[in-house]
């Protein structure tokens, strides 16, 4: 056991608590954090700890082989983008609150049982509100923010009614023993898991609230899409895919979800005219597929992908934010000729959407079909497959965008002020994340495969063969090609573009469906307890009153004046039976004499 363990999410937590009032080399002690946390994310990812502690039920934190991929991409994908944040945001409480993320999500990544996972869990939703709209002085922002709290909160409460059956069931917290519980307990706890995992990754119904999210900064767009909040659903069921299996159901809806979502979003994303709003539904679809993954189950390419991706995503958000600072600007028609006024931005942006649009030899060509090579089932593998050929679309249309020569779309200052030059720590990260990006598909080779499913617990994965990477990189080829080709201002989906540039109407759904009745009924709640119940309470005082009333009334005169005439006749008796006591002895003697003859007659008369 190594206390030390408890260092790896405490350090930035309390570091980012320290710096939120601190005004002065704010940049500075924020990336010294991060790069420290890395440090002791290589660690604890090389030892493999583990540390219990008694906070609640006996909690414990642990690293194997999964955990120990997910602590190193979260510690360096969040030093990436506080290097990256660094330029622009000195503020020490948005570097603070980015900390405190940082250590929310370790925690949730090593965390052994339901307790610690839902502090980690909760920590992590009150951060993305506060970051989401850290601009608290723009209501749109801060309404934003609100939208996306609500929203994964509406699922998290999954998570505390699996909290509540696991103790139902007498079955201790531990996750490792989640799959063991008896049905029906252990039904309604993969339910649960499933629907806050859902709520939290923007799976489904839930999927609007990535759309609000991008209100916020680029930094936080970059690090809630990547490697925290996002895939920290994902992250569960891929931990959990054992429970899911157990139930059977809860597998299929995990498998189908993912699917569904990875083609809808993507068709969502397709429909997009603004940057960031390509890459927030993109990496609803992208996240599909980790969650496809975890209902196949084939954990050991959900992994993959989910790394290949949080290095993918957290780059291009990092150069759609160095576009944005520089040009003022995240329209797609606006940007045209952005990647060749900027060549650096331009060439790590160019790498990130070939990679996420599938194109050979790159990172998500290889870890996207490992997932579909773990599918056995025909009809989530086909609603996939659908997907990944949009996924080269969406990205096709981003890359082209940019790339184009400027033009007379081509606009400045559109969204803020436009500085027109770019900060060194803004570029610092690119090229370090776009290596990544091209180059984590090695993990698919035969020669690494094996090793990378042993080390996330996943052994009997089934390897690529070179037919289903054809099968797949060709036709995305193909669409790039095509959509790259498309003149610009061509509708993708001329009779469906508003209903997906809309987001499939999924926040007006909600309002609806879910916000205006809860809202009446509260209005409705409100009035029962004005009129019934508070005035059941005014009645009882008003009784109270009047009882009081009463008892002021003649009555009470009454009976208190037979009290006071039963006090004087017992004082006047105590008076009586005070004169006998004289303290004289014959007086004494006498009164005792005199009984005793009292005492003789009525002996005498009653024999």
């Amino acid at each position: 056991m190594s206390p030390s363990l408890w260092l790896l999410p405490a350090l930035p937590a309390a570091a980012g608590a320290l710096l939120i009032p601190v005004r002065r080399a704010v940049p500075a002690l924020s990336v010294a954090t991060a790069a420290l946390t890395l440090g002791l994310a290589g660690h604890a990812a090389a030892t493999r700890p583990s540390a219990t502690a008694r906070l609640i039920l006996g909690e414990g934190l642990a690293v194997d082989g999964l955990s120990a991929v997910m602590v190193v991409t979260v510690a360096a994908v969040g030093l990436a983008v506080l290097v990256f944040a660094a330029a622009e945001q000195r503020s020490g409480r948005f570097h603070g609150l980015m900390l405190i993320f940082l250590g929310a999500m370790l925690a949730t990544v090593t965390a052994t049982d339901l307790v610690l996972l839902l502090m980690g869990w909760e920590v992590m939703g009150a951060m993305s509100y506060a970051l989401i709209g850290c601009r608290w002085r723009d209501r749109e922002r801060v309404r934003s923010g609100a939208v996306a709290f609500v929203t994964t909160r509406a699922g998290d409460l999954g998570l505390y009614v699996a909290c509540g059956a696991t103790l139902a069931a007498g079955g201790g917290l531990a996750l490792t023993g989640l799959p063991g519980l008896p049905p029906p307990w252990r039904d309604v706890v993969a339910g649960g898991i499933v629907l806050a995992a859902l709520g939290k990754s923007a799976q489904g119904p839930f999927a609007f609230w990535l759309s609000r999210a991008m209100a916020g900064p680029s930094p936080v767009s970059a690090f809630l899409h990547a490697a925290t909040m996002v895939v920290a659903g994902a992250y569960l069921l891929l931990r959990l895919h054992a429970l899911l299996a157990a139930t059977g159901w809860a597998a299929a809806v995990a498998a189908w979800t993912g699917a569904v979502t990875a083609l809808l979003l993507g068709l969502v994303a397709l429909a997009q005219r603004d940057l960031k709003q390509l890459l927030a539904a993109s990496t609803c679809a992208q996240v599909g597929f980790m969650v496809l993954a975890a209902g196949a189950p084939a954990v050991s390419g959900g992994t993959a992908h989910l790394v290949a991706h949080a290095a993918v995503k957290s780059l291009l958000f990092l150069a759609a934010g160095a576009w944005l600072a520089a040009l003022g600007t995240k329209d797609l028609a606006g940007l045209h000729g952005a990647a060749r006024r900027f060549p650096l931005v331009g060439v790590a942006f160019g790498v990130g959407a070939a990679a996420l649009a599938g194109l050979p030899p790159l990172s998500l060509w290889v870890t996207k079909d490992a997932v579909l090579g773990g599918v056995a089932q025909p009809g989530p593998r086909v609603v996939a497959f659908a997907a990944g050929l949009v996924a080269a679309l969406y990205a096709g249309k981003a890359l082209a965008a940019v790339w184009r020569p400027a033009d007379a779309a081509t606009g400045t200052g559109s969204e803020r002020r436009a500085t027109g030059r770019m900060a060194w720590p803004e570029l610092l990260p690119l090229p370090v994340l776009a290596l990544v990006a091209a180059g984590f598909g090695i993990v698919g080779l035969p020669a690494v495969h094996g090793w990378w499913s042993r080390l996330v617990g996943d052994p009997g994965a089934p390897g690529l063969t070179a037919g289903e990477l054809a099968l797949s990189g060709v036709p995305a080829l193909a669409l790039v090609t095509a959509a790259i080709a498309v003149r610009p201002g061509t509708a993708a989906l001329p009779h469906a573009g508003a209903v997906f540039g809309g987001w499939l109407g999924l926040e007006r759904a909600a309002r609806a469906v879910v916000w205006r009745p809860l809202l009446r009924a509260a209005r409705w709640a409100a009035r029962f307890d004005e009129r019934v119940v508070h005035g059941a309470v005014e009645a009882v005082a008003r009784a109270g009153l009047r009882a009081a009333r009463l008892a002021g009334s003649p009555l009470e005169s009454g009976l208190d004046g037979l009290v006071q005439r039963t006090g004087g006749a017992v004082r006047r008796l105590g008076g009586l039976a005070r004169r006998p006591q004289t303290g004289q002895v014959h007086t004494y003697f006498a009164q005792a004499a005199v009984a005793l003859v009292v005492l003789a007659v009525v002996f005498a008369i009653v024999r």
